[in-house]
C-alpha cells in the first residue's frame, strides 16, 4: 500500500462531483477541502455522458478544468472510469448492451448498472472511453490513481441477457471441453436434462417450482465472477499501458465476484465502501447485536484481500435514496469512530462520501460532509479533528499490519452454492457471526481467510486456530492441506454439513464428512434439520472436558457422530430431548501435534464461549488492559523499527467504543494515545461515548 499510494502517512480524502455544481463553486470547495485536512479527491466515475456526449465525440474539458483546480490546491486526484453509468445514447442505440432478468425481461435506462459485461458492443465502447481517458489524463500531474468502474456487481449481480447465454456456453466449453463432461458434472441424467447440443445450454431461466439444476447454478455464479474479472482486466490493461505511473484499484465487495482473484490479477490493492449505519438498520439476530460494529467483519474480509487498503467511500452523514434506506445521522463522535474502525483494520487512506449532499437525483438524501446549505457543521468539525490527529499519528500507523492468531475460513464455492442450497446455506452465516461476535466481545482479534486452490500451508500456519464452520464443498487437496496444518500443531474447528460435496456440487458416496472424516475422527451416522416448530435437539457438554453442566441446542441442525479414531474424545452428547439421546454431538480428535473439533450442529454464542475457554484462546492485550464488551480491540504492528532510536517494531492497540455511554477500562501499565498525545497511567480510565484510541504501551 505504501508503494502504491506513495505515502508514509494515513491520509484522508473525499468524493466530489463537479458536474453536480456550478463551476463558480469549485475553487472554494477545493480550497476548503485542503483547509479541512483532506489530501485526496475522487472524481469522474459517473461522467461518461459528459465525456462522450455523442457516440465517438469526446469532450474532457469539464474535468480538465476541475482537475486543474484540484491540483492547484494541492489535492491528489483519484479518477474513476465511468462505465457503471453508460449514457442514454448508448443503450438506446445498442439495446443488446442491456442486462436482463432470468425471465428474459430487459432492464432499461434510468438508473445505473443496467448493462451486461458480456455484450461485445458494450465491451467495445467501454474500452474506447477508457482508452481515450487514459491517454488524455496519463500525464496530468495531479492524478495518482484510478478506480475501475464503480462497485462491480452492486445492486445487480446476475446476468441473463442473450449475450450472457452465449458467453456462458463458451465459458463451459473452455471449462469442460465436451458436452459429455458437462452432462456428467451437472448430473443431467436426472429429470432427463441431458444436453445433446451446445445451443440447448442456457443460464437459469424460468422453471417450475423455482428449482433449476443446482450444479448449473453453482457454475453460473463462477461464470458471473469470471465475466466481471474479464471486463475489469480489459480496463486495467488499458490504464496500465497508457498511465503506468498511476496505481489501479476498484471499490466494493459485492455478490458473485471473486474479489481475491480480481485483486490478485490486476489491482495494486482493493478499496472498500464502508457504511456502518447499515448494521444499525439491519442488525444481526440474537441478543446484544453488533450493529455498526459488524462492519469490522466486512473490513476483515477486505483485509483478507489487501492487508492495507483504501476506503473509497466512508459514510459521513445520514443515508437514504428517495425510495428506500432511511438512516439516521451519525451521532456526535460516530463519524470519528467509524473512520478509526476502518484504520484499525488496515485502511491507510479513507475517502469520505461525499463533499456535499446532492440537491437532485436518487441520492439527494444520501448526505455527505456538508448538507445542502454548504455550511460547516459538526461532521466537518469531526473530520478536521481526525485530520489533525492523523498529522500527529499517521506516520506511526501507515503500513502496519493487523495482528491475529485466529482465522475464520471462508470460500466462494460454499457461499455461492449456499445461496441456493438451503440445507447448508444459512448455517455458514449463523456460525460465522457467532464466532466473530464472541471473539470480538472477548477482545480476540481475528482474520477472515478465504480458501482457494492457491492457499498454502504457510498461510494457514500463521494462525494457532482456524474455524471452518460448514465447508460443504471441500476439495481433496484442501482436505490434505488442513490435515497438514493440524499435523503441524494447529487447531481446526468444523461444524455440521461438511465435506459431503465435491467441487461440482455433487454429493459424495462416502460417509460424511467426506475427505475430512479421518482428520475429524468421526463419521456422521444420522442427521436431521430442526423440527417444524423450530426446536432442535440439545446436548450436554462432558463435565470432564468443560467446567460446566450446561445444555446447548444444536441450533437448527443435528448430526449423530460415530467415533472412528482411537485418539478422539467425546466432548458432548445429546440429551433426552430427542431420539438421539446418548449419541456424540461434539468430538475432539488429536492428530500429530494438533487437534480437530467437529460439532454436529450449528454454532451458537454460548457454545463458542465454551470452546474458546477449552482452547485457551485469550486476548493478546490481557496483560495490558481490562476491557468491557462494548470496546473493540485491534492491534496493528510494524515488523521493523520505523523511527530513529527504536529497537523493534511499533505495536498500536486501537480501542473503539461503540456504545453511546462512557466505558470504564483498566490500564495495567503506562501508555500514550497516538491520536491525542494523552497519557494513561496504571489504573482505571473512562472512555467517552464513541471514543477511539490508538495506544502505544511503555516498554
Amino acid at each position: 500500500m505504501e508503494k502504491a499510494l506513495h505515502s508514509r502517512d494515513v491520509l484522508l480524502g473525499v468524493c466530489y462531483y463537479p458536474e453536480h455544481w456550478p463551476e463558480t463553486m469549485w475553487e472554494d470547495d477545493f480550497r476548503r477541502m485542503k483547509e479541512l485536512g483532506l489530501e485526496y479527491v475522487r472524481m469522474a466515475e459517473f461522467g461518461w455522458a459528459l465525456m462522450e456526449p455523442e457516440e465517438g465525440v469526446f469532450d474532457f474539458s469539464l474535468f480538465d478544468r476541475a482537475f486543474a483546480l484540484a491540483h492547484r490546491h494541492g489535492l491528489n486526484i483519484i479518477i474513476g472510469t465511468p462505465t457503471a453509468t453508460p449514457p442514454a445514447w448508448l443503450t438506446h442505440r445498442y439495446p443488446e448492451t442491456l442486462n436482463a432478468q432470468a425471465n428474459g425481461i430487459s432492464y432499461e435506462h434510468g438508473s445505473r448498472r443496467h448493462y451486461t459485461y458480456n455484450s461485445p458492443k458494450f465491451r467495445e465502447l467501454s474500452a474506447r472511453i477508457v482508452q481515450r481517458m487514459a491517454e488524455h489524463f496519463a500525464e496530468h500531474p495531479g492524478i495518482v490513481g484510478w478506480q475501475l468502474d464503480n462497485e462491480f456487481n452492486c445492486e445487480v449481480f446476475e446476468f441473463y441477457s442473450a449475450a450472457d447465454h452465449t458467453a456462458f456456453r463458451e465459458w463451459l466449453k473452455a471449462k469442460y471441453g465436451s458436452l459429455a463432461a458437462l452432462n456428467e458434472a451437472w448430473g443431467t441424467v436426472f429429470w432427463s436434462q441431458t444436453y445433446t447440443d451446445w445451443e440447448q445450454v442456457h443460464l437459469t431461466r424460468n422453471v417450475p417450482s423455482d428449482s433449476p439444476n443446482p450444479h448449473l447454478k453453482l457454475d453460473e455464479k463462477r461464470f458471473f465472477s469470471d465475466s466481471v474479472i474479464s471486463y475489469a482486466q480489459m480496463q486495467a490493461d488499458i490504464v496500465r499501458a497508457a498511465a503506468p505511473r498511476h496505481w489501479v484499484t476498484t471499490n466494493g465487495l459485492f455478490g458473485h465476484l471473486d474479489t481475491h482473484k480480481l485483486t490478485n490479477d490486476m489491482l495494486d490493492f482493493i478499496s472498500y465502501d464502508s457504511y456502518p449505519m447499515f448494521g444499525r438498520m439491519f442488525p444481526d439476530g440474537g441478543e446484544n447485536p453488533l450493529l455498526d460494529r459488524r462492519f469490522s467483519m466486512s473490513l476483515s474480509n477486505v483485509r483478507s484481500i489487501s492487508p492495507n487498503f483504501c476506503i473509497m467511500e466512508q459514510q459521513s452523514g445520514p443515508g437514504g435514496w428517495v425510495n428506500r434506506i432511511e438512516q439516521p445521522s451519525p451521532k456526535p463522535g460516530q463519524l470519528r469512530l467509524w473512520t478509526y474502525q476502518s484504520i484499525a483494520h488496515g485502511a491507510d487512506l479513507v475517502v469520505y462520501f461525499r463533499w456535499r449532499t446532492a440537491t437532485f437525483g436518487t441520492e439527494m438524501y444520501w448526505h455527505g460532509l456538508h448538507n445542502w446549505d454548504n455550511r460547516p457543521n459538526r461532521r466537518t468539525r469531526e473530520v478536521e479533528r481526525i485530520a489533525e490527529e492523523l498529522r500527529r499519528a499517521g506516520q506511526a500507523i501507515a503500513g502496519s499490519r493487523y495482528e491475529a492468531e485466529v482465522a475464520i475460513l471462508r470460500d466462494y464455492d460454499n457461499e455461492w452454492d449456499g445461496e441456493f442450497d438451503k440445507w447448508h446455506g444459512g448455517y455458514e452465516w449463523t456460525s460465522t457471526l457467532s464466532w466473530f461476535k464472541r471473539l470480538q466481545r472477548r477482545h480476540i482479534p481475528n482474520d477472515m481467510l478465504f480458501v482457494n486452490e492457491q492457499t498454502t500451508l504457510d498461510q494457514l500456519n500463521r494462525y494457532q486456530t482456524l474455524i471452518y464452520p460448514h465447508p460443504t464443498i471441500i476439495r481433496e487437496e484442501t482436505a490434505k492441506l488442513l490435515e497438514a496444518y493440524v499435523q503441524g500443531g494447529g487447531t481446526l474447528i468444523i461444524g455440521c454439513r461438511s465435506g459431503y460435496k465435491d467441487e461440482t456440487g455433487r454429493c459424495r458416496m462416502t460417509p460424511m464428512p467426506g475427505p475430512l472424516a479421518p482428520l475429524c475422527g468421526v463419521t456422521v451416522e444420522d442427521f436431521t434439520r430442526e423440527e417444524p416448530d423450530g426446536s432442535s435437539p440439545s446436548f450436554t457438554l462432558s463435565s470432564q472436558a468443560f467446567d460446566t453442566f450446561a445444555t446447548f441446542t444444536s441450533n437448527g441442525f443435528a448430526e449423530t457422530l460415530a467415533v472412528t479414531s482411537p485418539d478422539a474424545i467425546v466432548l458432548g452428547r445429546y440429551d433426552n430431548s430427542s431420539y438421539m439421546f446418548g449419541e456424540p454431538a461434539l468430538v475432539e480428535n488429536s492428530s500429530g501435534e494438533g487437534r480437530t473439533i467437529y460439532f454436529g450442529g450449528v454454532f451458537s454464542d454460548p457454545l463458542v464461549d465454551q470452546l474458546i475457554d477449552r482452547l485457551g484462546i485469550t486476548s493478546p492485550a490481557s496483560d495490558l488492559l481490562e476491557l468491557p464488551e462494548c470496546i473493540e480491540l485491534t492491534v496493528r504492528s510494524h515488523d521493523k523499527p520505523i523511527f530513529e532510536g527504536q529497537d523493534s517494531g511499533l505495536r498500536i492497540h486501537f480501542l473503539l467504543n461503540y456504545s453511546g455511554q462512557s466505558a470504564s477500562i483498566k490500564v495495567r501499565c503506562g501508555a500514550t494515545d497516538l491520536l491525542t498525545g494523552k497519557r494513561y497511567v496504571k489504573g482505571a480510565a473512562e472512555l467517552d461515548p464513541y471514543a477511539a484510541l490508538a495506544l502505544v504501551f511503555d516498554e
